[in-house]
């Protein structure tokens, strides 16, 4: 059994004029979600064994709350979570996949797309959260039979999809 932790950056700020979009940061109300993400996964005992993270800036400091407050195993910071569609994700899981579990702080459209498109089945209200829109700093929990490298659309398993809300 393997798991895939899919978590959607927390709420960032507008750009400023001058401002790239990479660049932009949590405002006060994503610090806060990323941190009660953090707390939910350290009371779940959701531990990746590694942690894949965007390099933009909101995603970093994503990360920076989570760890704040759980355990996030190795964390290895990825320019393509960026950019790259939800087969790029997925492309990098299964490179990453001699992990047990895997944690990717990324970006919707791809965190949405990525879930939807592995999850063959699951807890019908974790379904439900998952399939009416991926949120800031959304968490799905995806369960497959077999390693991450070989993790194939419609053979994930949704255990849990969290939101802050659920602290």
């Amino acid at each position: 059994m393997s798991t895939l932790y899919l978590l959607r950056h927390a709420k960032a700020g507008w750009a400023q004029p001058g401002m790239r979009d990479f660049d932009r940061p949590l405002d006060a109300a994503g610090v806060r979600d990323a941190e009660k993400i953090g707390s939910i996964m350290r009371g779940r005992a959701y531990v990746p064994d590694l942690t894949l993270c965007s390099t933009a800036l909101r995603a970093r400091q994503t990360l920076e709350g989570v760890a704040g407050h759980a355990d996030i195993g190795r964390a290895v910071f990825i320019e393509a979570l960026y950019s790259e569609d939800a087969a790029g994700y997925l492309s990098i899981v299964h490179k990453q996949g001699g992990h047990g579990s895997l944690l990717i702080i990324g970006h919707n459209p791809m965190m949405e797309d990525l879930a939807i498109a592995v999850a063959g089945a699951g807890e019908a209200p974790a379904l439900h959260l998952l399939r009416s829109g991926f949120p800031t700093s959304g968490l799905a929990v995806i369960g497959f039979q077999a390693p991450l490298s070989e993790a194939r659309p419609g053979q994930g398993h949704v255990e849990a999809f969290v939101t802050p809300a659920d602290s």
